[in-house]
């Protein structure tokens, strides 16, 4: 296909998901229900402490598990999403429950995605206090089902971490990602429709299938880890949005200045890049490309905390956000 008639580049609107309406939606429920918007909901229960709690779910990541047929890898991702979304305001999660829906019950693949789910609720010293199964006849097609998530935690009133003491010239440092995690796959399935790829094709060692099912990393303990040593000013979940999720960690007026050839990006987006026709622009605002967690961290800090999270690197500062 020449220059002249090469098919335009995808977007995640292409694909079906348009992240400037659900913004917009997000602006309307913050006008009905002002407070609203972080990555978890606080609630005070004490003069010491606030219940925190978040929900989420996979979204069509499931679509390339059902597909490859396999299930416990989104077990895991279910609980990451919600429990990365918790330990961004400085919560320790308590409990997560989980809602498991689909036409006709699959024994094999439920007991698979709990599975998941059990292992990453024991890696974050999480509770798995209980679920709903759900079974919908005529409702999803054979074989299909989706998940829910739902995490609890504590944090005291005074270790909250909202963003308040971040300043120009904070630092930020990025915490690696495994790969896709569990948003954007809207895209990604367009891309490999696109492409005609098969999901058993080799790649980076391994299959195509096997890095897109990679499960999300799970974050608790490491920031959890940091917390106990470091200051930590803001913490941002990578997650649906991409890059655009620093923004809420920032009091207004401020920005994120990103140097996005401060890290090495994993080879699959680079692969969807390319596959796709991707815009650089489009890339940014829908995957992580390799950073999952962002950490606001006053300069003065910033040894420290590379030193004990060795894997992370300097990938940014905050700055006025006129000066963006």
């Amino acid at each position: 296909m020449n220059a002249t008639t090469r098919a335009p580049g995808l977007t995640y609107r292409q694909a079906g998901v348009d992240i400037d309406a659900g913004n917009a939606l997000v602006s309307r429920i913050q006008r009905l229900a002002p407070g609203l918007g972080g990555f978890a909901g606080m609630l005070p229960i004490d003069d010491e402490r606030c219940l925190v709690a978040c929900t989420d779910g996979v979204g069509t990541k499931l679509a390339l598990a059902i597909q490859a047929g396999r299930f416990d890898t989104v077990g895991i991702d279910l609980v990451a999403m919600c429990v990365n979304d918790l330990v961004t305001c400085g919560a320790r999660p308590l409990g997560f429950l989980d809602y498991y829906a689909t036409g006709v019950l699959d024994v094999a693949q439920a007991e698979a995605v709990v599975r998941g789910i059990v292992q990453a609720c024991e890696a974050t010293g999480c509770t798995l206090m209980g679920g709903e199964t759900a079974e919908m006849p005529g409702f999803y097609p054979p074989g299909h089902f989706d998940l829910a998530g739902f995490a609890v935690g504590l944090v005291r009133r005074d270790a909250v971490i909202d963003g308040r003491h971040i300043r120009p010239g904070h630092v930020l440092i990025g915490l690696p990602s495994t790969g896709v995690h569990a948003n954007g796959y809207s895209l990604v399935r367009a891309i490999l429709d696109r492409a005609g790829a098969s999901l058993d094709a080799a790649f980076d060692g391994s299959t195509l299938g096997e890095v897109l099912l990679r499960p999300t990393a799970l974050y608790v303990r490491p920031v959890l880890g940091l917390l106990e040593a470091h200051r930590l000013d803001g913490l941002a979940h990578v997650t649906g949005g991409g890059f655009d999720n620093l923004a809420r960690m920032l009091p207004e007026g401020l920005a994120p200045r990103i140097d996005f050839g401060a890290w090495p990006v994993p080879p699959i987006f680079r692969w969807l890049q390319d596959a796709g026709d991707v815009a650089e622009v489009e890339m940014r605002r829908t995957f992580n490309l390799g950073i999952g967690m962002a950490l606001a961290v006053p300069p003065e800090g910033v040894a420290g905390v590379l030193r004990d999270a060795p894997e992370a690197f300097v990938c940014g500062e905050i700055v006025e956000a006129h000066a963006r």
